[in-house]
């Protein structure tokens, strides 16, 4: 997992509130392997017409925006299923960091393990993010996870909460597996001294 501390770049505005992880990444794709890149599928419904053919007026189509790897959104962001693959389409996009009132729980937390960091940020300041974005598409946005402050251009910077836990993994960049094999010594002592003590429980051959 890329560690995260300070980025520095431009935010995609979406005023879409209650954006649900079905319309992060429609469940018909869920089959598809990752390796395809998931990124082919975010938004799909939403940013496409009947014709299937990309919406101009949809902000990750904007060319203004090309490839911003931070996402203003609305209320309720990542709500609805727990499907993990709204956060790879995210990530596959580039995208590092959303920016929200609130967000839907499990989505929050597919979010940290996977890299991408959720910041939640009172409406108020949400709409002056957005009024900034769409006067000026190339405005820096700094996001500063250690410091824990969203910074506008020639701004003030706005502080956000998050859990200590979650804030130590993305700064280094640790994911479960890394977490897990932390303690990989002491897993593979356990499993000798426990076969050793219960043969009967090794699986044979």
């Amino acid at each position: 997992m890329t560690p995260f501390d300070t980025l520095t770049a431009p935010a995609v505005p979406l005023r879409l509130a209650n954006v649900d992880t079905d319309q992060l990444l429609p469940g018909r794709f869920l089959r598809k392997p990752r390796s395809d890149g998931y990124d082919n599928y975010l938004f799909h419904d939403v940013r496409r017409d009947a014709d299937g053919a990309l919406r101009p007026d949809f902000p990750l189509n904007d060319p203004r925006w090309a490839g911003a790897p931070i996402l203003v959104a609305d209320r309720n962001f990542g709500g609805g299923s727990s499907r993990e693959g709204a956060v790879y389409a995210l990530v596959d996009a580039g995208i590092r960091a959303v920016i929200a009132p609130s967000f839907g729980d499990i989505f929050y937390s597919n979010a940290i393990k996977n890299g991408l960091l959720p910041i939640r940020l009172p409406v108020e300041a949400i709409e002056r993010l957005w009024q900034i974005a769409e006067v000026d598409p190339s405005a820096p946005l700094t996001v500063d996870l250690a410091a824990q402050t969203v910074r506008p251009a020639n701004g003030e910077p706005v502080g956000f909460e998050i859990d200590p836990f979650h804030k130590s993994c993305l700064l280094a960049g640790t994911d479960d597996i890394d977490l897990t094999l932390e303690h990989a010594d002491a897993i593979s002592a356990f499993e000798r001294s426990d076969r050793a003590a219960r043969p009967w429980r090794a699986p044979a051959g």
